[in-house]
């Protein structure tokens, strides 16, 4: 992705809140009035209206077509290469890559989405891990807002790192509506609160932050403009 600019969204697994806060930095770089590009290299049970493609299609303001975010989908919401096979398909790992160059002309920056962990496969020889090297572009790495929340994150910024890979923010998403009373250390709330305290004094210089159960806007704010790669 030579002289792209963008942001790789990877989650530290699956049901995390990657796509919540993929739609938020798009929407967020748009409303300042960029050209964004977005992409999902592939996509399993998760196709059509509503989809993840056409979230981020819709945040972007419909640039391209809705093909162009995402050229392979699957409808088994399993692993890609196993959803592919499920219909007598099989992944184009060429195209993982190649659908990226549609968005270079074209977008300011562009935004990746990627499919589970950084080290879930999404071919049969291609984890999300080779395409975030193969773009060249840093990461934005999220996790849900539940017990754990720290032990995944690290692990997952330092597996990045540990792969050459550069880590530019960490988001925390809120899937779920807060539950109990931050000072009951058992609550939703007070895991959140304390993880972010954690977080930022373990990964420092690292911008962490939050995007709330149902909001539009990840706090505090980040410059995301600023953490682009290319």
């Amino acid at each position: 992705m030579n002289g792209s600019r963008g942001l790789f969204v990877v989650g530290t697994d699956t049901d995390v809140g990657k796509t919540a806060v993929a739609v938020a930095i798009v929407a967020e770089v748009a409303a300042a009035g960029a050209a964004v590009g977005v992409y999902k290299p592939v996509a399993s049970g998760a196709a059509g209206p509503g989809g993840d493609a056409d979230r981020l299609w819709r945040a972007a303001g419909r640039p391209g077509s809705l093909a162009d975010v995402c050229p392979q989908s699957f409808a088994a919401a399993i692993a890609p290469v196993d959803a592919a096979r499920a219909e007598g398909r099989a992944v184009d790992e060429d195209l993982l890559r190649s659908g990226l160059e549609v968005w270079r002309g074209s977008s300011d920056l562009v935004v990746v989405e990627g499919a589970g962990g950084l080290f879930s496969p999404v071919g049969p020889r291609t984890l999300v891990a080779d395409l975030a090297r193969a773009f060249d572009l840093p990461l934005v790495v999220v996790d849900a807002a539940r017990l754990g929340l720290v032990g995944r994150t690290l692990m997952a910024v330092r597996a990045a790192r540990a792969e050459g890979l550069r880590v530019a923010a960490v988001v925390v998403s809120q899937t779920a509506p807060p539950q109990g009373r931050a000072a009951d250390p058992t609550s939703t709330a007070a895991i959140l609160e304390s993880g972010l305290v954690t977080l930022r004094a373990r990964l420092p210089g690292l911008p962490v932050g939050v995007l709330p159960h149902g909001a539009a806007r990840v706090e505090p704010t980040i410059e995301w403009r600023a953490l682009e790669g290319g």
